[in-house]
């Protein structure tokens, strides 16, 4: 055996951990969307197509699990933020961000919560200051082109759009989040209270 030869073994092995890891994440996705936060491990790891161990090796508990899941989709999130911030018009890429945002938020609904129980600190990343970055950036984009109101904030918008989530989570009215999300957009755009 020549000296280095072994760590060619070493790539595949890396591979496969990485492409079991995706997997399992992408699983998890589905299934917690389906079950929520409190679905079963096991069938996460049946989907991913591995074992309870693998699962296990490269998520330790649940709240590790939920993490990779939210911080994936909190990723996208932003990204889809960020190519929005060069859109020709200011109204429509907040438009379709809030949308996104509004999908996002009844997707995932007490995930963020599940979380953070029992083990603070566990996430490695601040899920909510990420989303109102991205929401802020294109706000203030909107507001710079004068077509946002001023006093509206980030948090503002973050905090309706969870609460129509939120609202809405068992609504047999399939559009009603649609419409609430409506009148959201349209109270951004209007004059502030006591304005001309």
């Amino acid at each position: 055996m020549t000296p280095g030869s072994g760590r060619g073994l070493d790539a595949p092995r890396r591979t496969d951990a990485r492409r079991n890891r995706e997997r399992l994440v992408a699983a998890a996705q589905e299934v917690f969307a389906e079950a929520g936060p409190g679905a079963s491990l096991n069938e996460i790891a049946r989907r991913a197509g591995v074992g309870p161990g693998t699962l296990y090796r490269h998520f330790p508990h649940r709240q590790a699990l939920l993490s990779a899941v939210l911080r994936d989709r909190v990723q996208a999130l932003c990204e889809r933020a960020e190519g929005l911030r060069g859109a020709e018009s200011p109204d429509d890429a907040l438009a379709e961000w809030l949308a996104a945002f509004l999908a996002h938020a009844r997707a995932h609904q007490g995930m963020g919560s599940a979380v953070m129980v029992d083990e603070p600190g566990v996430t490695g990343f601040d899920c909510h200051r990420l989303i109102l970055d991205a929401a802020a950036a294109l706000l203030t984009r909107a507001q710079e082109h004068g077509t946002a109101r001023a006093d509206l904030t980030a948090d503002d918008l973050v905090h309706l759009v969870t609460g129509i989530a939120l609202a809405t989570a068992h609504d047999e009215d399939a559009g009603r989040a649609g419409r609430l999300l409506g009148l959201v957009r349209d109270a951004a755009h209007g004059a502030p209270r006591g304005g001309d």
